[in-house]
């Protein structure tokens, strides 16, 4: 296993620390493991926001988050001594609660899911009123739908560019659209044919499933993200929960990389794609390390409680259907063939 480091400016913290490590997993196989990646975007759009005058140094910092862009927000706003109030739902682990209140953090955890749109949408409700009631008083991160939160990857671009060239095939999972798009709308200025792989979930909007329940965390939506830009992907794959769970304990097994399930789903696409296409050369974004899942995905135990060992074997290849609206478990290919999601929808009534 080898490590390509690249050390580029993150003022207030280390690059090692904000941008990953790029290691070799195979001929044509690159992972480039954060630590925290969302603390990339995070910074960005605070120090933009505090630069542009949208956000004064008495006003409160709000966000909806079930993740670490909530905590990505409280370490920063930790640094610049800023308040923060974060919106959750029940999903979010009591470690990560734990500390976000360490930092200073309020959480309100929303316990009732809105007819559409889920939990998301019942967090954003809460947070509207409580902006209606802060006005002037307060500022809104705005993760899905920002430009900042996108623009926040071009360092990340950059490592890629100055380790790998530009021209590669990136894989990565799919939640607000910034980390794949930013990434990759970077990589394109100088390498056009760059391509774009998002891994999505089963039951996840964003790429014209049905909603529907998701034990797979971390990426998926039950709204579309504004920052998803459909026309910007050359294929999507839906992986289950129990797969990438599976892929996960594997990337740990094979390669001492101690990663989250999203890296893990990124990462048996990775896999195959480079299997598949030897000439490319492959990089999956691993957004986190393991730490968050030991009690879970890295538990048997949990994982029989849970019904996610049925994919104890992983899969050497994806399925395809002809519209990733009747993709189904455990794991789907589709060629999406940068359309916008209009066209892709249009597409079904042809068939």
């Amino acid at each position: 296993m080898n490590t390509v480091r690249k050390h580029l400016p993150f003022s207030g913290y280390s690059a090692a620390y904000a941008l990953p490590r790029i290691i070799k997993c195979g001929k044509n196989l690159y992972l480039a493991q954060f630590a925290f990646m969302k603390l990339l975007p995070a910074k960005y759009i605070i120090e933009q926001a505090l630069k542009r005058g949208t956000l004064g140094r008495d006003a409160k910092v709000l966000e909806t988050s079930s993740g670490t862009f909530a905590l990505g927000l409280a370490v920063v706003c930790r640094e610049f001594g800023l308040q923060l109030e974060i919106f959750t739902d029940p999903v979010m682990d009591k470690g990560l609660e734990n500390r976000l209140r360490s930092l200073g953090a309020e959480v309100f955890i929303v316990r009732e899911k809105a007819r559409e749109g889920g939990y998301q949408r019942s967090r954003l409700d809460a947070l509207h009123a409580r902006m209606r009631k802060m006005g002037n008083s307060c500022f809104w991160a705005r993760q899905y739908e920002t430009p900042d939160n996108p623009a926040a990857y071009k360092l990340f671009a950059d490592q890629i560019s100055g380790t790998l060239g530009a021209a590669v095939t990136l894989v990565g999972s799919v939640g607000s659209g910034g980390s794949t798009c930013g990434t990759i709308e970077s990589l394109r200025q100088t390498a056009p044919d760059a391509r774009l792989i998002g891994v999505d979930t089963f039951n996840s909007v964003i790429f014209c499933q049905p909603d529907g329940e998701r034990k797979l965390r971390g990426l998926g939506n039950s709204l579309v993200p504004k920052n998803v830009k459909h026309e910007l992907y050359d294929e999507v794959h839906f992986t289950s929960a129990s797969l990438a769970f599976a892929a996960t304990r594997s990337l740990h097994e094979r390669h001492a990389i101690f990663a989250g399930p999203t890296s893990g789903a990124s990462y048996i696409v990775g896999h195959w794609r480079a299997r598949q296409f030897p000439t490319e050369t492959v990089v999956v974004i691993c957004p986190d390390e393991g730490h968050r899942y030991v009690e879970s995905v890295y538990d048997h135990e949990w994982l029989k409680q849970n019904e996610c060992l049925d994919q104890g074997v992983l899969l050497d290849a994806p399925a395809s259907e002809e519209h990733p609206s009747t993709a189904l478990p455990p794991w789907n290919r589709y060629c999406w063939n940068r359309r916008t999601r209009e066209a892709v929808l249009n597409a079904l009534e042809e068939f």
